[in-house]
């Protein structure tokens, strides 16, 4: 009984226990959660009040920026620059110093020649030699007024050139050009390419329709940088710039032009070609608000005259005269109000046959006044070579006519080297005496016995070139004058007619390996003649 009350005692007291035991675990469990939740809540405030204190520290006010879809604003300019871009070329020219004649004496270094610079060829024995000709590179660019490739741009773009090169727009090759002709005075020139397609050939305009204060575009490659447009106004007409030429009279614009720009198109709004940039004002070297252009009604007239003739032939009656800062006074002093006050007469010029003496004043041109000398001499210019013209003359007071016949301007003024310019020779440069032409853009001869000292003994037989054609073949894969060709592609050679009949066998991309030597002096050697050995090979181009 005693036990039975002892199990009972103690089974009660258990589950005392372990319902004290629960009520500790649940409040536990809880405040450990309660715990657990309260830090979760403070470090997600705290989280929370740092990235917002991040997002507005710089600039709490501002709003992101975002980027519109992709809308084209079109306008006048850019459809005309699309419009007028294929037609706008980049040049590029390379001239080359003709090499020296060669002198008997022993060879000398030159006299600017610095010698410490020259330590490291003296040393080692490297070989002088005949000077290559020194090439220099030039820009510009043109515009295609003909889809067959006939291409306007100006005289010094090109003058003197070895090789024309043109480049298209959107287009990587580089097209040779012909020169067609060119014409100093207005300083155009015409030159043409063969593209295998026919090319975007612009719009010529009328210059005589542009007023001060239309708008202008030019489009070129200044600097190089092709297919560059600016957009100006037109500032100024007819304008007379120092140092131009006589045929000269500019549209002046404050589009941007600057080197490189020369030979390329000036544009009106409606993208018509009214002049060919030429030339700025500058003290910079650069652009400075200034440009000047020929207008296109005289450059259509040149660019005709070329293509048909090659050239541009003026009228001339053979006088000289110069512009008066009080020309009017000067007259005036004479009783007169219009006219040219004779400076000089060129001798053997139709004005000398006619009569015509200094200080005499030309007053009239078949019966109608002339103004002033350019207005003489643009009307004397557009006579045909040939034709009669009556002169009335004032002479002391007293007035008479005289009549002469006009005269081509450049045989007037033959004298003049800047009418030399213009001239194309219709013969061929002589390479020497005995020089005989080769196709391959050589002249060549045979070897005198003189010639033939110092050249090694093995070497038998060869011929001498004499002359290396500018833009031909032989200087493209770079033969020389003094070059001594003992074979080609093999076969020896000793005379104008071993390397005709060679030719013969050859034709358009077929591979040719010229043998020669090429005299050199050295310092090592006592300035003595010595032939290198060498070969010069390229393929023949088409005709």
């Amino acid at each position: 009984m005693k036990q039975g009350l002892f199990l009972g005692e103690v089974s009660e007291s258990t589950m005392n226990f372990l319902d004290k035991a629960r009520e500790q675990k649940f409040l536990s469990a809880s405040l450990l959660l309660f715990t657990l939740s309260f830090g979760i809540l403070i470090g997600t405030l705290i989280n929370t009040g740092v990235r917002a204190e991040k997002g507005q520290s710089a600039a709490p006010d501002a709003t992101p920026l975002t980027i519109p879809s992709p809308q084209q604003l079109s306008n006048e300019f850019t459809r005309l620059a699309k419009k007028l871009e294929p037609s706008v070329v980049y040049i590029t020219t390379d001239f080359s110093a003709k090499p020296q004649a060669s002198s008997r004496r022993r060879p000398q270094l030159e006299e600017d020649e610095d010698e410490d610079a020259d330590l490291f060829r003296r040393f080692f024995g490297a070989p002088r030699q005949q000077m290559p000709r020194f090439r220099r590179e030039a820009s510009g660019s043109g515009v295609i007024v003909d889809k067959n490739g006939y291409i306007l741009t100006n005289h010094h773009v090109v003058d003197g050139a070895d090789h024309i090169r043109v480049k298209l727009h959107g287009d990587s090759k580089d097209y040779k050009a012909k020169l067609i002709g060119s014409d100093f005075e207005t300083d155009l020139a015409v030159v043409k390419i063969d593209a295998g397609r026919p090319l975007a050939a612009a719009k010529i305009g009328n210059s005589e329709a542009v007023q001060v204060g239309d708008w202008a575009v030019a489009i070129g490659s200044p600097f190089g940088f092709e297919a560059t447009v600016t957009a100006g106004i037109i500032s100024a007409l007819g304008r007379d710039v120092p140092g131009a030429q006589q045929f000269q009279r500019f549209l002046q614009t404050d589009a941007a032009i600057n080197p490189g720009n020369s030979g390329g198109p000036l544009l009106n709004i409606n993208g018509e070609v009214i002049g060919i940039n030429t030339a700025i004002a500058t003290q910079s070297g650069g652009y400075q608000g200034i440009g000047f252009a020929m207008p296109v009604n005289q450059a259509a007239k040149v660019y005709n005259a070329i293509i048909q003739h090659g050239k541009v032939t003026r009228g001339s009656i053979g006088v000289g005269w110069q512009k008066y800062e009080k020309q009017a006074e000067v007259l005036k002093a004479m009783g007169l109000t219009n006219g040219v006050l004779v400076e000089s007469v060129q001798p053997g010029g139709p004005a000398e046959k006619a009569g015509i003496k200094s200080d005499d004043v030309i007053v009239a041109i078949n019966g109608r006044s002339v103004k002033d000398g350019d207005d003489l001499v643009s009307r004397v210019s557009e006579m045909p070579v040939g034709s009669e013209a009556s002169l009335t003359v004032d002479r002391g007071g007293k007035k008479s006519d005289l009549r002469l016949t006009i005269a081509d301007r450049e045989e007037v003024f033959a004298n003049d080297p800047r009418f030399s310019r213009n001239r194309r020779s219709g013969q061929p440069e002589r390479g020497g005496e005995g020089a005989t032409q080769a196709k391959f853009g050589i002249s060549i001869r045979s070897l005198s016995e003189a010639e033939r000292e110092g050249i090694p003994p093995e070497h038998k037989g060869g011929v001498l070139v004499t002359r290396v054609e500018a833009d031909s073949f032989a200087e493209e894969i770079g033969l020389m004058e003094k070059d001594i060709v003992l074979s080609v592609n093999r076969q020896p050679v000793s005379s104008h007619e071993d390397v005709r009949r060679i030719q013969g066998t050859l034709k358009a991309g077929d591979a040719i390996a010229f043998r020669v030597l090429r005299p050199m002096t050295s310092l090592r050697s006592g300035g003595r003649v010595q032939y290198q050995s060498l070969f010069v090979a390229g393929t023949l181009p088409s005709e």
